[in-house]
């Protein structure tokens, strides 16, 4: 079976408002792709922020900016009126855990996929809140980034990790650590690994100026070694991207042994085994 559930309906940023998007012929086309493509197990996972409910979660000048949506609607249209599983994208936010987990616990969700965008008020890939300012750490950013990522796994919230090692995402054009990115990846294991989150092979990085999948194949080999499963996902924000880059995540998944894939349904997790 190939899955992709971390995907989106429509394109970020202004102008992608709900009645355009969610429409049971947008997520036709969605599905017809994913047909094509060979992927039998298909959901859509809207980022949280797009909704006005996450106010009462984090009042961050992007969600503020970004929630227009009603967040029981899209739940009731994608029930309703498509064949896709039923997914969120909730960023954590430390100190925002009871807040958010009461936003998650009042929908039926068939997975939520927790990921981490900022580090306090300032994100790795977002250039309007750059916490890449001339003079950053990239020890700090990366350190804190990474420690953020297990806080999240370790809450017990989320089903999915999304991308990983998300603050790789510009590449070459902002800085890196000197030091051995293992180091880093280490401050997120442990909560990874008590968690038994469903560690996300996403190929979004293919995409994005750093070039490369989510997570980096060290980093996914210490998630395996730890027992946690991989969820695969493309990060579609348009029907095209569906299962895009498949080929290397399946070539990467198959060298390191993984023979299976996590699918939800109702917040309950089976393997079933990986492929087209």
């Amino acid at each position: 079976m190939l899955t992709d559930l971390h995907v989106h309906l429509r394109p970020d940023g202004p102008g992608t408002a709900a009645e355009e998007y969610f429409t049971a012929a947008n997520a036709e086309r969605y599905r017809a792709v994913a047909t094509e493509r060979g992927i039998a197990e298909l959901g859509v996972s809207e980022h949280v922020y797009r909704f006005s409910q996450a106010l009462d979660v984090w009042r961050h000048p992007l969600w503020a900016a970004s929630a227009q949506d009603d967040l029981d609607a899209y739940c009731a249209f994608v029930r309703e009126e498509t064949d896709l599983r039923l997914g969120i994208e909730a960023d954590y936010v430390p100190g925002a855990e009871d807040r958010l987990a009461e936003l998650l616990a009042a929908r039926d969700w068939d997975y939520v996929v927790g990921s981490v965008h900022f580090v306090g008020e300032l994100a790795v890939d977002h250039p309007d809140y750059d916490i890449w300012a001339p003079g950053s750490s990239p020890d700090r950013v990366w350190r804190r980034y990474f420690e953020l990522l297990g806080e999240a796994a370790r809450t017990g919230m989320f089903d999915i990790l999304a991308h990983p090692d998300l603050v790789k995402m510009w590449g070459a054009a902002r800085p890196r650590p000197a030091r051995d990115p293992r180091f880093f990846y280490e401050l997120a294991l442990d909560g990874i690994a008590e968690s038994g989150i469903a560690v996300e092979v996403s190929t979004a990085g293919l995409r994005k100026p750093v070039g490369e999948l989510y997570p980096a194949p060290a980093f996914l080999q210490m998630t395996l070694e730890a027992g946690n499963p991989v969820a695969l996902s493309s990060d579609a924000h348009v029907p095209d991207d569906l299962g895009a880059g498949y080929e290397q995540a399946l070539a990467l998944l198959h060298d390191l042994g993984v023979g299976e894939l996590a699918v939800f349904e109702r917040r309950t997790r089976r393997l079933e085994p990986a492929g087209a």
